[in-house]
């Protein structure tokens, strides 16, 4: 008999966690497994990449209501005489208003959240809670399985949370999945009682599917003013990604002489104020905020140099794909770094600041002996991470 397996994430929009996911999913083998699959959004960039096998639960009727605007949801549950989710849907907004940082508030309206979402009635043999907070917290208090299984994509010591909040939480876990041994390392320190629980897998990616993705689009994607160097960076436009460090490194190297035409791929609450800098420093022809791509690899493929100037990463999937399609790559000295990156052998590792970033660019678009050693090496790599399935079926067993 196939195995019950439930996936909770909230949204299949953007980002590394929601993208591992999906790749996860197109590995598993739906001969031993059902899948269903819980998201609070049923919109989002990858939702057409979700295998016809997985079963997208749906939303509850309340949940609709408790999303819509403040005055247009409060209205509603009063209509209905829910006084209490007309209640918990004012506090909710009221705590993500008082609690100015994302995860915090995240966590301390949960309570309020939850009250719009009833438990879901189905049995399952293993439910994963693919994301670290409200996916964990669903997981753990709104579905019934004989095993749970929550999964931390990031530095949890970069998240800003409050340990004592989750470790009510992953008490109730059998297994602490993260996606790096230095993620795993800070899991431990930071939850030493918890330390049996915690197992590393990998993002899953698979160099056939992007490398046969890269080549799709024959055309240049670049705008190229005559022989610009194309640097791509790819993350959700928010604090965490640095990306006003490499609008300042931007700005560098072009004040050094390099013609650069710099390119972000992602979307997020930043971009009004990343526009306003771009401009500010005079960049509108050198830095470009091209959104969402549902597929990114042929702009990997096409640019000359890849960079990552985040503040924290888990494992970053961006970075693994670029290695892939054998691109030039400097990244910041986040805790993670040397996880993905051998310095001075497949990329750069760089301080964290705008100059260090600009000076890493400048060695690999000077140093062209630097840039193909770094070429060689990745494809001599066996970067392909399908296997990391198996750890996850063990998990499952």
């Amino acid at each position: 008999m196939k195995k019950k397996l439930l996936f909770v994430i909230p949204s299949l929009t953007s980002g590394g966690g929601e993208k591992s996911l999906v790749n996860l999913l197109s590995q598993i083998d739906y001969t031993q497994y059902d899948v269903d699959l819980f998201l609070l959004n049923h919109e989002g960039l990858f939702m057409d990449l979700l295998p016809k096998r997985v079963h997208l639960l749906p939303l509850p009727d309340v949940f609709d209501i408790f999303v819509l605007k403040l005055p247009a949801s409060v209205q509603q549950f009063l209509r209905r005489g829910n006084l209490l989710l007309a209640l918990s849907r004012i506090m909710f907004s009221v705590k993500n208003r008082i609690v100015r940082h994302d995860s915090l508030g995240e966590q301390y309206s949960w309570k309020y959240l939850s009250k719009s979402l009833p438990r879901l009635s189905k049995q399952y043999d293993v439910a994963i809670g693919f994301l670290e907070k409200t996916s964990i917290y669903f997981c753990v208090e709104k579905v019934h399985a004989l095993k749970k299984i929550g999964w931390i994509h990031t530095d949890y010591d970069k998240l800003g949370m409050n340990p004592k909040f989750d470790l009510s939480y992953f008490e109730k876990l059998d297994h602490i999945v993260t996606v790096s041994e230095e993620c795993s390392n800070i899991l431990k320190r930071r939850f030493p009682e918890q330390e049996a629980k915690i197992n590393v897998i990998y993002n899953i990616v698979s160099p056939s599917i992007i490398e046969r993705m890269a080549d799709q689009e024959k055309k240049d994607v670049y705008e190229r003013n005559g022989n610009e160097v194309v640097i791509l960076s790819i993350g959700r436009l928010n604090h965490e990604k640095g990306f006003e460090m490499a609008i300042e490194a931007c700005k560098i190297l072009v004040e050094r002489g390099f013609r650069v035409q710099w390119n972000i791929i992602g979307e997020g609450k930043e971009r009004e104020g990343l526009l306003s800098l771009i401009a500010e420093n005079g960049l509108a022809n050198h830095f470009k905020l091209l959104g969402l791509k549902t597929n990114p690899y042929t702009y990997i493929k096409q640019a000359n140099i890849y960079v990552q100037t985040s503040k924290f990463e888990g494992k970053s999937i961006a970075i693994d794909e670029a290695k892939i399609l054998n691109k030039p790559i400097v990244v910041t000295c986040f805790n993670t770094a040397k996880d993905q990156i051998n310095d001075g052998i497949d990329g750069l590792i760089v301080d964290m600041n705008a100059e260090a970033v600009a000076s890493g660019i400048e060695k690999l678009i000077t140093d062209q002996n630097l840039s193909q050693m770094m070429v060689e090496q990745l494809s001599k790599q066996k970067l392909g991470t399908e296997e990391e399935i198996i750890k996850l079926y063990q998990l499952l067993a």
